[in-house]
């Protein structure tokens, strides 16, 4: 980057703003996707949204690549920048505008902390479900960009569920709103809805307007242990068919639970081969019913024993240690390869036994977790990518599981988005008319593609 951009650059964001030292540009080269780090030219922290409007507008006039960067722990590559670009931080747009406990609804900047929100929320009484496993770090701006999930998925659904509405600045440099305050809004076009799930190749987001519900009266935690996976996965679907819907339905497999229980104690037990971690919420009469149908199932299905949590503290302890899942994997290896292909939830057992078959067929150690209750596995490699050979096996177990979970009418990505990871098997899913349509949007809106190129959809 030339002298006088880094120049302009200081004079709009201020000169502590803008990093250009070699040591400060490599630490945002990178997210938590397993990818090859790209060096960008500089990094910028605007410190209000003016700044953000000319940053961009300074880089569309001299088509510098932008990359949006929140805590950078995505998991697609999303946030890996070009190296001829600059990478835009939202942590300092960090303000929590507004809570409306009347209407029910937050304003927010972009890097306001997931969790903040959620605990400002709950101390009014409120309720902001969406729960991505990052959620004590990642901001708000990233779940939008992201369409970010979680463990609450199953009942509460997503980011993109909570959007009523928002404003972000184009490549242009421009200001554009869309939505409103109000439960209902059909003015314009659905920019929200466009803008969820767009990894930063359509907008940097500004301010972010999400519905907050009445927190529920009761809930109940409860663990039930099976001798096999596939009598748990199985009495997922069981729930599911009897009309029941848990605020979170959560497998683990037996590797992921010796690595959790060695991560962070929590009683978990080392001889399951796997277990469901489940809650109910709702009004505490309801909540009694469902908990009753819940465990007899549970038995029903197989299980060898089924535990309610006696307090809070036990409860927390438990979720606690089933967030900690990737941590405890990731100690294990040089490399994890944490992926979310989503299948129908009947289908659960079919891609759980697809799993086991990979691991075997390849000989790689695949942890399985994730969020059963929604289909929405996290089968999680561990490997090495100095071994050459054995990271070519790597790259045929993801092959085989997206050709699997395709089989099977699911997805490439529940909550973890398409990114540089998933960008060339993109048209697998959706096929080449898609990505052209696709690639025609960007350009309308981004003609000069300077907005995350390369995402989602690859080079044009």
């Amino acid at each position: 980057m030339n002298r006088t951009i880094q120049d302009q650059l200081k004079l709009i964001a201020g000169e502590n703003n803008v990093l250009l030292e070699e040591e400060d540009l490599f630490t945002y080269s990178f997210d938590a996707a397993v990818h090859t780090p790209e060096t960008p030219s500089c990094v910028v922290i605007p410190e209000n949204i003016e700044s953000v409007s000319n940053i961009i507008r300074l880089c569309s006039e001299n088509g510098i690549p932008v990359t949006t960067r929140g805590a950078g722990t995505n998991l697609s590559g999303g946030a890996i920048p070009d190296r001829e670009g600059i990478v835009v931080l939202t942590t300092r747009l960090d303000s929590i505008i507004e809570i409306n406990e009347q209407d029910m609804y937050a304003v927010v900047q972009p890097g306001v902390v997931t969790a903040d929100l959620a605990v400002r929320a709950e101390s009014l009484g409120l309720f902001y479900p969406p729960d991505p496993g990052s959620q004590a770090v990642s901001t708000l701006g990233g779940n939008v960009a992201e369409n970010a999930g979680g463990l609450r998925g199953l009942k509460y659904g997503v980011t993109k569920d909570y959007i009523l509405g928002l404003s972000f600045i184009d490549s242009a440099g421009e200001r554009i709103k869309t939505g409103s305050k109000t439960v209902k809004c059909a003015t314009g076009y659905n920019l929200a809805g466009l803008l969820a799930g767009s990894e930063g190749t359509i907008g940097f987001i500004d301010e972010i307007i999400l519905k907050l519900i009445p927190a529920p009266r009761a809930r109940k935690s409860m663990m039930a242990v099976y001798n096999t996976i596939e009598e748990a996965s199985g009495t997922v679907s069981a729930i599911i068919a009897e009309r029941i819907v848990p605020a979170t339905l959560e497998l683990l497999d037996n590797f992921t639970i010796r690595a959790v229980e060695a991560f962070k104690p929590a009683g978990l037990p080392l001889d399951a081969g796997a277990m469901l971690l489940l809650e109910v919420d709702g009004h505490p009469a309801q909540v009694q019913e469902e908990a009753d149908k819940v465990e007899t199932l549970c038995r029903k299905m197989g299980a060898c024993h089924v535990k309610t949590a006696e307090d809070e503290e036990e409860r927390d302890r438990v979720w606690e240690a089933r967030r900690s899942a990737l941590s405890a994997l990731a100690g294990l290896k040089p490399d994890v390869i944490l992926e979310d292909a989503t299948v129908p939830r009947s289908r659960i057992p079919d891609m759980v036994n697809a799993l086991k078959q990979i691991s075997q067929k390849y000989n790689i150690e695949i942890g399985t977790f994730g969020h059963a209750g929604d289909g929405n596995l996290h089968p999680t490699i561990l490997a090495d990518r100095r071994d050459k050979k054995q990271w070519r096996k790597v790259e045929k177990v993801i092959k085989e599981i997206f050709e699997k979970a395709l089989a099977l009418d699911g997805t490439l990505s529940g909550e973890h988005g398409t990114g540089l990871a998933k960008s060339p098997f993109f048209s697998q899913e959706a096929g080449d008319s898609t990505i052209r349509f696709s690639r025609r949007l960007k350009k309308g809106i981004d003609p000069k593609g300077i907005m995350n190129p390369g995402k989602i959809i690859g080079d044009s």
